[in-house]
């Protein structure tokens, strides 16, 4: 038990009542201290690195927006989309309530999809912080299974429809996926069953993961240090320290980035309410104008497609023909001879290599292109957990790297937008090819990093971190 700490009796009434808890609680105060007040980050921190706190904010909004609504919404395939108009229309403020939730749904990837950019082009998931990234990427996949059971609960026409075409999805895995798909719907179709499992997994399990895989991500993250535009280490054995031991490169986060993050916050929070109030289906992006028409399972409309943030793996998805399954099997022999021709290794090295890709192009022609799209739209997220075992460049950060490095990432990134629009257009023979163009680079940008991040002139990497005002 902890020594009770003495005050002046003459001390303030703060004061007094800061120590009376300090002695019940201290481990509030020590865990504000480690965290807040005590914990250095390093000074060159840029407008890039708001986006991890607005997360945490877009996350703090879906549960206290979430906690109202549940509060009048009623998971029931009969009263499911009246529920949601009854908030609309009757419910004092439901309205604002409602387009908050629905307009952070898109905030939220909004924020994520750059915050996981910037840990992209700084090498954020490079040792030590390779767990960091790796609980970062658990969060971003609860996050697309939040929003998939969540976009259900309208019970709109595109929520019921977009509903049907994921779960059917499953049914494509061999042997176990018409199980699966059933075991998902709780029912042969989208039905009140589904309704029901959706709701739970939405509102209570998926959030009590999600909350304590924020927590260990930011706790890892503590752990090891925060990195900075230059990838260059302000905590460790190296890194230089005053006569305390504190880094001369870092800053306390609390009240140096606390503040810096308020300014990020008072942005975002003006573009969010001008959302809110102005925009509120941006377009049929945010909302689409289907999901104000209630479910029918009768009358299915001309184009069903998810919400933009799960476009850009619809695409892939979709691109995954039998013609682009006969481009991967050239694309694997190819590979498979240059191996055998080009590069030295032992005799049996190279029968495998022969081996592996006979038995890759077997199992492509197998099973049908729907199975492997499936296929290719989860390894899209999955590959993402590697990440910091393909990178092999001998700079952390984008800004130490050749230049053609900083166009392979703007390309990813247009890639990846363009990915995302043909997903949400309806299916055409143009569209179809420039997404399994689109497919290709995404998949070889990560496949073939181990050997093409180690290419090139490097400039060299300073000592200290450089820092200039923003």
């Amino acid at each position: 038990m902890a020594e009770f700490k003495e005050i002046s009796p003459n001390a303030s009434a703060v004061d007094k009542v800061e120590n009376w808890f300090h002695n019940r609680f201290p481990f509030a105060f020590d865990f504000y201290r480690d965290h807040m007040s005590a914990y250095y980050a390093p000074k060159n921190f840029n407008f890039w690195y708001f986006f991890g706190s607005l997360s945490l904010l877009v996350l703090v909004i879906q549960i206290v927006t979430g906690i109202f609504l549940v509060m009048h919404y009623k998971p029931d395939a009969g009263m499911a989309f009246a529920s949601v108009e009854y908030i609309m229309r009757d419910v004092p403020w439901g309205w604002l309530v409602r387009y908050m939730h629905s307009t952070g749904a898109s905030a939220f990837f909004v924020v994520v999809y750059l915050h996981m950019y910037r840990g992209l082009i700084y090498g954020s998931y490079r040792k030590p912080r390779e767990l960091v990234w790796v609980f970062g990427c658990a969060i971003f996949l609860l996050l697309m299974g939040e929003a998939f059971f969540g976009y259900l609960l309208p019970w709109g026409q595109m929520s019921y429809w977009g509903a049907q075409v994921i779960v059917n999805l499953f049914a494509a895995i061999p042997f176990i996926g018409p199980d699966l798909a059933l075991l998902i719907r709780g029912d042969y179709v989208v039905s009140d069953a589904t309704l029901n499992r959706f709701f739970s997994f939405h509102v209570i399990a998926i959030p009590l993961v999600l909350l304590g895989l924020v927590a260990a991500h930011i706790l890892a993250l503590h752990d090891v240090g925060s990195n900075n535009p230059d990838g260059v280490e302000i905590k460790g054995p190296k890194a230089p320290k005053d006569e305390n031991g504190k880094p001369l490169d870092g800053i306390p986060f609390h009240p140096y980035y606390t503040v810096h993050d308020i300014f990020g916050v008072a942005v975002f929070l003006m573009v969010f309410s001008a959302i809110i109030f102005f925009a509120p289906e941006m377009g049929g992006y945010f909302l689409e104008f289907n999901n104000f028409i209630p479910a029918d399972p009768l009358k299915t409309p001309p184009h069903i497609a998810p919400v933009w943030y799960f476009t850009p793996y619809y695409s892939m998805l979709r691109a995954t023909t039998d013609v682009m399954i006969d481009v991967l099997c050239v694309i694997a022999a190819l590979g498979a001879l240059l191996a055998v021709w080009k590069v030295r290794m032992p005799g049996m090295a190279k029968v495998a290599v022969v081996v592996f890709a006979l038995v890759a192009i077997g199992l492509l022609k197998v099973f049908d292109a729907k199975f492997w799209g499936v296929v290719v739209m989860g390894a899209s997220t999955m590959i993402l957990f590697a990440l910091p075992w393909l990178d092999r460049s001998p700079a952390k950060s984008i800004r130490y790297r050749p230049t053609w490095h900083k166009w392979m990432y703007g390309v990813f990134v247009v890639n990846f937008i363009v990915l995302g629009y043909l997903g949400i257009q309806p299916p055409s023979d143009l569209g179809t090819i420039v997404a399994q163009a689109g497919t290709l680079y995404y998949f070889g940008f990560f496949l073939l990093m181990p050997w093409w991040s180690q290419l090139g002139t490097f400039k060299p990497v300073p000592e200290r971190i450089t820092y200039a005002a923003h």
